[in-house]
């Protein structure tokens, strides 16, 4: 139902940004490109035709693993050359349902977050910033032999919007929007303030100690009228910056939704659609409509380096769990640090802090991790992430891409 609204890429003014001289990106593995080199990738890329029957997301995810270098450079931007472009990238594509844009530059560009320097916004074309099923793309080359896509032939979702038959038929989202969609809706990150503040949990129907879909419960400090709808949170784990030891917030955790029954004090909610127990004490809080995403993936401007600090479906802060792609985490940098919506990020494996005994054969037997020194390993990539959610000091982002497992206490930064 989170296809009803339809998700607007609004890649003008960031693809304006792409091509200033001014817009300092940060990338991995860059390499001077020649003028000779399209008409090679051009033939190369030739007979790479995109498989009618898989999206470009499974393409991508099939056809290029993630391995950008770990140690993030800070080069100024510089057009695109072949050397930016995905070997494998087809000549032409036509845009299938649960196609993402990720999906795509990922298809095209060895850097997805790239793709606002390769798209192409002809201003003749209805909503050129919006991609659709049915559209057909194709990869040219300008006379200077910078790479391009560009819509050669548009849909029939983009040409007849209004016969569309579903949702489905709207622009493609920026990243799987079903792993987030219910997220963005709900207030992820609780202050004290919040806390303190808000509606909560006094008691259940027939002296129950937690509750699920379907059952009634009364709520201390509701002031609302019969038939509105909250959404019903626990407070978590507390969130502190493993740099600073500085609390960020509490997480919270959606519990159900709570539809006012009998208003007063208490007033008395019906609880639906559960996604957990219902506890005493849980809070309440408006609940507010799903968001469209109204960014594309790009490297940050500034040079960020952090650490993830919850695994937000597991409700963990610990190193144990593994973490892969699609799963939500937070990262302890937000909007004060240059991290907004749309922001790539590279993750790194933290080194593991091992013994050194020393040289092999020399005084080893009965060698003690005790009384050894101990080394800290190197980081090594493992995996992207987008932000799609930011706080001032914190932010919320979507594995895209995993080489290797990842945990919490892993670092982010530049691609």
């Amino acid at each position: 139902m989170f296809f009803n609204q339809e998700l607007r890429v609004c890649l003008a003014a960031l693809v304006l940004a792409g091509c200033s001289s001014n817009h300092a990106l940060t990338r991995a593995d860059q390499t001077s490109g020649s003028g000779a080199a399209p008409q090679a990738a051009a033939a190369t890329s030739a007979t790479a035709t995109a498989s009618p029957d898989v999206t470009a997301t499974e393409a991508a995810t099939a056809s290029q693993p993630d391995t950008a270098a770990t140690t993030p450079s800070t080069e100024p931007a510089r057009p695109l050359t072949t050397a930016d472009l995905n070997p494998n990238a087809p000549r032409r594509y036509t845009v299938k349902r649960g196609d993402t844009l990720w999906g795509i530059s990922s298809m095209y560009l060895r850097d997805p977050w790239l793709w606002p320097e390769i798209w192409y916004v002809n201003p003749q074309v209805a909503n050129p910033h919006l991609i659709y099923p049915g559209d057909v793309l194709v990869l040219a080359y300008q006379s200077n032999g910078q790479p391009q896509v560009r819509l050669e032939e548009g849909g029939a979702a983009r040409l007849e919007p209004r016969l569309r038959s579903s949702a489905l038929d709207g622009a493609i989202p920026i990243i799987p929007y079903s792993a987030i969609a219910a997220f963005l809706s709900r207030p992820a990150i609780l202050s004290t303030s919040d806390i303190q503040g808000a509606p909560h949990v006094l008691a259940f129907r027939n002296e129950h100690q937690v509750a699920g879909e379907g059952e009634e419960a009364y709520i201390r400090g509701l002031a609302a009228p019969q038939g509105t709808r909250f959404t019903v949170l626990h407070v978590g784990m507390t969130l502190h910056d493993p740099d600073t030891g500085r609390t960020l917030g509490y997480q919270g955790i959606y519990a159900a939704t709570a539809v006012v029954s009998r208003p007063g004090d208490p007033a008395k909610v019906l609880l639906l659609e559960s996604a957990r127990e219902t506890l005493r004490g849980d809070c309440l809080f408006a609940e507010a409509g799903a968001h469209p995403l109204t960014f594309v993936p790009r490297a940050p401007t500034t040079r960020i380096r952090g650490r993830i600090i919850s695994a937000v479906e597991q409700d963990m802060t610990d190193d144990v769990h593994v973490l892969g792609q699609y799963d939500i985490v937070a990262i302890n940098r937000g909007t004060r640090q240059g991290v907004e919506p749309g922001t790539v990020l590279a993750v790194d494996q933290r080194g593991a802090v091992t013994a050194d005994w020393g040289a092999a054969g020399y005084n080893s037997w009965g060698a003690s991790d005790t009384f050894s020194k101990h080394v800290r390993l190197p980081s090594e990539r493992a995996g992207t992430l987008i932000v799609f959610k930011t706080y001032e000091d914190m932010s919320f982002a979507l594995i895209v891409g995993a080489s290797d497992t990842m945990h919490v206490g892993d670092i982010v930064h530049n691609p």
